[in-house]
């Protein structure tokens, strides 16, 4: 095995070499660097060519697990614990890379093929900003899934959100049932927490704040207690409050669904059977007894089938499971007719998706220098730092500039105070960090939002920093649809953001609450103001206005990666429900969906760590029934 290990600092060397230039660059070497990004296909070369895991038709396995995503990668995993079971995990994607491992580089990853690429239909309400009103949403795709291109926020959610499940007719699913399944995944590395009882120190997933921080975030900190929030730990007893961020890290690089469920073990389990760069096609389906017995891919070009002895599991993300479900038979009927696919069992696949909505901003410059995440900032000095000595604290561990999170109740709300309606994310940098390329190109945004509100930051290396402001509970509801047949299309997706106008005031009124904290002594002492540019589009109106900012709301509209309900879990007796409460498809035999498109309303959280949560919740289940 030691000769294993030293491939990853081999394999980090024309990453550094390129990574050295940026001490003295600007927009151009940054598209240079996302350009390598795109094509850096050394890693996968040499796992082909270490790991000839060719794939043989007609194939026979206990299980066939579709999406190695934090569900998929937790439940393969713990199913392949049995060594007289067989599985089979299939992904589209490829493996990480370094870039994937470096915290600061998220902004670039959307950008690149380990991301899917979806893009929503042209929005009417939102997403004014981007080109063709196309919102980004980006979907992993890669071993490890959406974990390995995401932020890396940890944030479970709140124990009503659970609580809510349950009481829904979803049994087993209440804050109580799935603590212990956070738990149970989590290898807490957070000082201070220690003795808390809602951590974990022996899980395989690293959980641990942030080690490199900058002034910025320390005023934000002190600035929101100030402003009334307790510093709190929104992964335990309360969310309200200010917090410094979470992340899937360990020891400052990202640590995915892959390297924590499945790098450890991939060559150890004889049992466990990994094909990469497949792309599943269809469930296989008998339709007398409604049973599925396995699925149809593409590898390299060549169809394959393989087949289940117990089950066939759906973890292929918020998009892709309702997708084959659809390709397969299962879904709207009249969606299913229009395309030309036969119907197996008529369900609301895709009928309700929901999303969380933030807005990009508001933006604060400050009388500080050198506390900005710009990536021209970073230094030889670091980068050896980082990848050579392996210093966990360097700017380079920066999770994209993400460095603190406020849970806030707004008046508005008829909530309980301590079930958040908006969260703040402080953002040390902007679209200006790395001179419009990664993140501005990644989220769709039109070349004047970047040249007119951010290019001078980017140009005077203006010390700033960005409020994202998200909404926990949004009212409205989008759907996801198949356009054709094509198993190799996209699906079409319509969120329709900001169909319901609650949802506007909302962010509004999270965008003055960000306000009064940057009018606090600590933000004021390091000289915070808010950066008078204009969005484009919003001239019309008196600058900060009430309606300068639901113009802003409806241009700057940015979402992350948290799509839910595609798949929905509820009763059958709930007419907007996919799955049952064991995740299993109503009126379906040995089929499953395990990802977070079961996820029935929008969670206080980023639903990474709950996807992870339900991964582990899923195995128990299955090992139940077929034990």
């Amino acid at each position: 095995m030691a000769p294993r290990m030293q491939w990853p600092r081999l394999l980090l060397l024309p990453f550094l070499a390129i990574l050295l230039t940026l001490s003295g660059s600007q927009g151009d070497v940054n598209k240079l660097l996302l350009d390598q990004l795109n094509q850096v296909g050394l890693v996968n070369l040499l796992d082909q060519a270490t790991r000839q895991n060719v794939p043989q038709d007609q194939s026979l396995f206990d299980f066939i697990i579709v999406g190695s995503g934090a569900a998929g990668s937790s439940l393969a995993a713990r199913l392949s614990e049995n060594p007289q079971w067989t599985v089979a995990l299939i992904e589209a994607g490829g493996v990480e890379n370094i870039a994937h491992l470096t915290p600061v580089m998220a902004g670039y990853l959307q950008q690149t093929s380990s991301n899917w690429g979806y893009k929503s239909v042209p929005q009417k309400l939102s997403c004014h900003g981007m080109n063709n009103n196309e919102c980004a949403l980006p979907r992993g795709k890669v071993m490890g899934g959406t974990s390995s291109i995401n932020y890396m926020i940890y944030n479970r959610g709140n124990r009503r959100d659970y609580d809510g499940w349950a009481a829904a007719g979803n049994p087993g699913w209440s804050y109580q049932d799935v603590l212990p399944y956070f738990l149970r995944s989590e290898n807490a590395q957070l000082q201070g927490l220690e003795q808390s009882p809602y951590h974990n120190r022996s899980g395989p997933l690293s959980v641990e704040y942030v080690r490199f921080r900058s002034k910025l975030v320390d005023a934000f900190v002190e600035a929101a207690v100030e402003s009334g929030l307790p510093r709190t730990d929104y992964n335990g007893e309360s969310q309200f409050g200010v917090s410094y961020v979470q992340a899937t890290t360990q020891n400052g690089r990202r640590h995915s669904a892959y390297s924590a469920y499945l790098r450890p073990i991939r060559d150890l389990r004889s049992n466990l059977h990994i094909f990469t760069f497949a792309r599943v096609t269809r469930v296989l389906i008998d339709e007398a007894t409604k049973s599925a017995y396995g699925v149809e891919f593409n590898h390299r070009n060549k169809a394959y089938s393989f087949r289940a002895r117990k089950e066939v599991i759906l973890s292929a993300g918020t998009f892709n499971s309702p997708q084959l479900l659809m390709l397969s038979g299962i879904g709207p009927e009249d969606n299913l007719k229009a395309i030309g696919v036969p119907l197996v069992q008529a369900l609301p696949v895709g009928r309700r998706m929901f999303d969380h909505m933030c807005h990009f901003g508001p933006t604060i410059v400050t009388n500080t220098t050198g506390q900005t995440t710009f990536t021209s900032r970073v230094t030889p000095t670091e980068v050896l730092s980082y990848l050579l000595a392996g210093n966990p604290a360097t700017r380079l561990s920066s999770i994209g500039g993400v460095e603190a999170l406020a849970f806030l109740n707004l008046e508005r709300s008829d909530l309980p105070k301590d079930w958040p309606d908006i969260e703040l994310i402080m953002v040390s940098g902007s679209l200006a960090s790395d001179e419009g390329t990664g993140l501005n190109l990644g989220a769709n945004f039109r070349p004047q939002i970047y040249n007119k509100m951010y290019r001078d930051l980017a140009t005077a290396q203006q010390d700033h920093f960005t409020m994202l402001v998200m909404q926990f509970h949004p009212k409205s509801v989008g759907r996801l649809w198949l356009k054709d047949r094509n198993p190799l299309g996209w699906p079409k997706l319509d969120p329709k953001y900001f169909i319901a106008e609650e949802d506007v005031e909302y962010l509004l009124d999270g965008i003055k609450a960000s306000l009064r904290i940057i009018e606090m002594p600590a933000m004021q002492k390091i000289g915070a103001s808010l950066l008078k540019r204009r969005v484009p589009g919003c001239e019309k109106f008196e600058f900060a206005s009430d309606d300068y900012w639901r113009c802003s709301i409806r241009t700057l509209s940015y979402t992350l990666h948290h799509q839910v309900a595609t798949c929905r879990m509820g009763p059958a007796s709930d007419p907007t429900a996919v799955v049952d409460h064991q995740l299993k498809v109503h009126g379906m035999r040995r089929l499953r969906v395990v990802d977070t498109s079961v996820i029935p309303v929008p969670p206080t959280a980023h639903t990474n760590a709950a996807a992870f949560m339900i991964g582990e919740k899923a195995a128990d289940m299955i090992r139940s029934e077929w034990s």
